[in-house]
């Protein structure tokens, strides 16, 4: 299989080559305070073990199980603490987008835009991705196969950005369960550099009745297997105190526990270079 050329995403090079990138940060903005913590314990973490981060939070979980669910503090408003994590801390930023407006409003302020799974077949959002993000991070659906991924990629080429990404985040198996095929990670990777999504990968949508279930135990397993498998970057949404985590807490790795699960996939990711 041929491999993809490595794509910028703010001050990194991210592909065959280049250095395994970190994607971490919480699910969803919780407060200004909170990001600019979590970014700023981010940063040291990924800087000791010598991974190049990006930090991912999201202004708005529009996808949520329930009408009640938390959603963010809105798109103006966080994009305004992306801004102040990116100044203050100095580290490259990435957030979730859901409408083309969305697009044109973040890529002036994010390194990454990220096109939701469920979204991954919108041809408008994909196209305004590709005019106004910097990099583009697109997940592949829960209900695909991962060789449609060459059509995604190739909206947002064609709207002239070659700077894409493809994340794998498990796929739909039966009701509540997702399942990874790791062979998904090499046939997406023909079409651009991989991300495995470690911690979407264990949920179990909609299993804890108005919230989204999971098994946080098996992402030590899953990062592994995909680290071996050849990624390009590991994707991981990252929690103070998970439990307290206002969504996605049943999967939001902790964060006292984040430097040691790096070290040994940095191990892993030696052995099989």
């Amino acid at each position: 299989m041929s491999l993809p050329d490595p794509v910028r995403l703010g001050p990194h090079h991210v592909g065959p080559g280049c250095p395994l990138l970190l994607i971490a940060g919480p699910c969803g903005i919780e407060s200004r305070e909170h990001a600019l913590m979590m970014a700023e314990r981010l940063a040291p973490i990924a800087a000791r073990v010598g991974l190049p981060l990006i930090f991912k939070a999201s202004y708005d979980k529009a996808n949520r199980t329930s009408m009640h669910s938390f959603r963010g503090p809105g798109l103006h408003e966080g994009l305004r603490i992306l801004e102040d994590v990116r100044r203050r801390v100095g580290t490259a930023v990435l957030t979730d987008v859901h409408e083309p407006a969305h697009a044109e409003a973040a890529g002036p302020v994010v390194d990454c835009v990220q096109v939701p799974a469920f979204l991954c077949r919108q041809t408008d959002l994909l196209i305004a991705c590709g005019k106004h993000g910097r990099c583009v991070n697109v997940k592949k659906g829960q209900f695909l196969a991962p060789e449609k991924m060459k059509l995604a990629a190739e909206k947002v080429r064609e709207a002239g950005n070659s700077n894409v990404l493809l994340t794998d985040r498990g796929t739909c198996f039966g009701y509540e369960r997702l399942v990874n095929d790791l062979t998904a990670l090499a046939v997406m990777r023909q079409y651009a550099p991989v991300v495995f999504d470690a911690t979407h990968s264990v949920q179990h949508p909609g299993a804890a009745l108005s919230v989204t279930g999971g098994q946080r135990e098996h992402i030590p397993l899953l990062a592994r297997a995909a680290v071996a498998a050849g990624i390009d970057a590991l994707f991981m949404e990252v929690h103070d105190n998970p439990d307290a985590a206002l969504s996605d807490a049943a999967t939001q790795w902790p964060l006292d526990q984040l430097e040691p699960l790096l070290e040994s996939l940095c191990r892993v990711r030696e052995a099989v270079s």
